[in-house]
């Protein structure tokens, strides 16, 4: 995508740990998708008493991987970023070897309120946390310093933790390096999506580690140029919406023409959340309930832009 500058190459071996920083090691799961790129990036925080940042999808020879990488060592603390099954159902089998105590995200939905979660694909519904952490919570290891930056948007409980001593903050999928990050309502939600990238802004952080494909440097240049693909893909919209009501389906045979048929399902999800933001903001009405099968038409007189 024009204008990002994406990255998808990472030097690694499954079921090895690279050290990646002087605190940071990284076992990468043999899970290759389209959606998951080389496969689940768990990372390994410290020396001695370590904590393991999203642990991954409940495959054994992965739990083995970051068993073997610690060998001597203590895993105090089990972090997870949010509930996709590629990142947090190993935190059962995790615990269950080491006895560390989960913290982190809250179960999966719980960012929505009473609502929750009810037909997401994907989920880890099974996930809870011993400690649930809010935005700003810190927690304290031998020698690390991970502090709670909640991001929802990806999804509703979607937490990001920023390495105190290395000035990095692991981004889980909230930003990743290789792809723009899925948002798949109900649970995925762009207008949040859209006002965690700008929290992000408000930092200085000096590298993101997401959980998938290679670390992003100049991070904050990173993610203003996230937020102008995410504005492009509204002005697109707009553009489709001028020659009449329009359906999803219809759009994104539009907007996605050079992505492979293959996709396009996610991408009609995607659309589908930047017509409820535009719905929220103003700028769009549905005919009927605002769904996947609905009519969208612009608005005349359009609310303010995100």
């Amino acid at each position: 995508m024009a204008g990002i500058p994406f990255k998808r190459e990472v030097e690694f071996e499954y079921g090895q740990a690279d050290q990646v920083s002087p605190l940071i090691r990284r076992v990468i799961a043999h899970n290759p998708s389209a959606f998951t790129l080389h496969g689940t990036g768990t990372y390994i925080v410290g020396r001695g008493k370590v904590a393991v940042i999203d642990p991954g999808p409940d495959d054994a020879a992965h739990v083995q991987a970051i068993l073997a990488a610690v060998e001597g060592e203590t895993v105090s603390h089990i972090v997870v970023t949010h509930t996709h099954r590629d990142h947090s159902p190993a935190a059962r089998p995790l615990q269950e070897a080491t006895g560390a105590p989960i913290w982190g995200c809250g179960p999966h939905g719980s960012g929505r309120g009473p609502a929750g979660d009810h037909v997401e694909e994907g989920a880890d519904r099974d996930y809870a946390p011993d400690v649930q952490m809010q935005d700003g919570d810190v927690l304290e290891g031998d020698g690390w310093t991970l502090q709670a930056v909640y991001t929802p948007g990806h999804t509703s409980n979607h937490t990001c933790f920023h390495l105190k001593e290395e000035n990095v903050l692991f981004s889980g999928d909230h930003v990743m390096g290789w792809s723009t990050t899925i948002v798949s309502p109900p649970d995925g939600d762009m207008h949040r999506y859209m006002q965690s990238l700008a929290k992000l802004l408000e930092r200085e952080d000096a590298r993101y580690w997401p959980t998938h494909g290679p670390a992003i440097e100049a991070p904050q240049d990173f993610v203003r140029s996230l937020i102008g693909h995410r504005e492009n893909r509204e002005r697109q919209i707009a553009a489709c919406l001028k020659d009449g009501p329009q359906t999803i389906p219809a759009m994104v045979a539009v907007m996605y023409a050079d992505v492979p048929a293959g996709l396009h399902k996610a991408a009609a999800r995607s659309v589908l959340a930047h017509l409820l933001h535009m719905i929220e903001t103003g700028r769009v009405t549905a005919q009927g309930e605002p769904d996947g099968n609905a009519t969208y038409a612009g608005l005349s007189s359009p609310g303010p832009a995100a």
